[in-house]
């Protein structure tokens, strides 16, 4: 039975993702800051960490080998940076946002490399620099520029596996409002899709949850 390892898994995309690996039959470990009474029904192994706290980002050891993981937690951060206090908020989203799943991806690449596995961290649109036309959201776009150029780079240090980043939609979820166009349902169906057809030939690139490259 193949495992799943994702993060932000109490609630929106990630608590979907859950729901979804779990009908299809997959072990599914699911971290969380907080659980929730969704999440414990749906009989994932739940761990509980905190993503700003690096030293235990690089001690996560999944205990087997891991043939998907899937860094999914973010943050949204301040809309802009005017002061001492947003300052210090933005680097605080930069922690959660960038550096904590490239420090995840690199605390489990034994156990992926082990099943031959795929590493998936859930960006967004707003982190492409050409797509940028209307601005704002400074922290959130800023992270997740970073997070893709992370990404990518460790697609380029690890021919031998699959590690993509991808844009899930403006979805319903707390983050993306209910005015959103996309269901979390409709998210999480189009990126497993992806996700079963992506190769290595595609390491290193950037995909939509319909599977459109979206560009840097």
């Amino acid at each position: 039975m193949p495992t799943l390892f994702v993060t932000g898994a109490n609630r929106g995309l990630g608590l979907e993702f859950v729901r979804q690996y779990r009908e299809a039959g997959w072990d599914v470990i699911a971290t969380v800051r907080e659980s929730s009474p969704e999440l414990e029904s749906l009989g994932a192994e739940i761990r509980t960490i905190d993503l700003a706290d690096a030293a235990a980002v690089s001690a996560v050891r999944a205990g087997r080998q891991v043939d998907l993981l899937i860094a999914n937690a973010g943050t949204y951060g301040p809309r802009d940076a005017a002061d001492e206090l947003a300052a210090g908020e933005w680097l605080d989203t930069f922690a959660v946002n960038t550096v904590a799943p490239y420090l995840l991806a690199q605390a489990l690449l034994p156990e992926v490399r082990a099943a031959g596995g795929k590493l998936i961290v859930i960006s967004t649109r707003m982190g492409s620099l050409a797509d940028n036309s209307s601005g704002g959201y400074l922290a959130y776009r800023s992270s997740k520029t970073a997070l893709n150029m992370a990404w990518k780079t460790l697609a380029l240090a690890n021919p031998d596996l699959v590690c993509v980043p991808l844009h899930p939609g403006w979805v319903q979820t707390r983050m993306g409002g209910q005015s959103a166009p996309v269901t979390p349902e409709q998210s999480i169906a189009g990126m497993r899709r992806v996700i079963d057809g992506l190769t290595r030939k595609d390491s290193g690139d950037f995909f939509d949850f319909e599977g459109t490259s979206v560009p840097w």
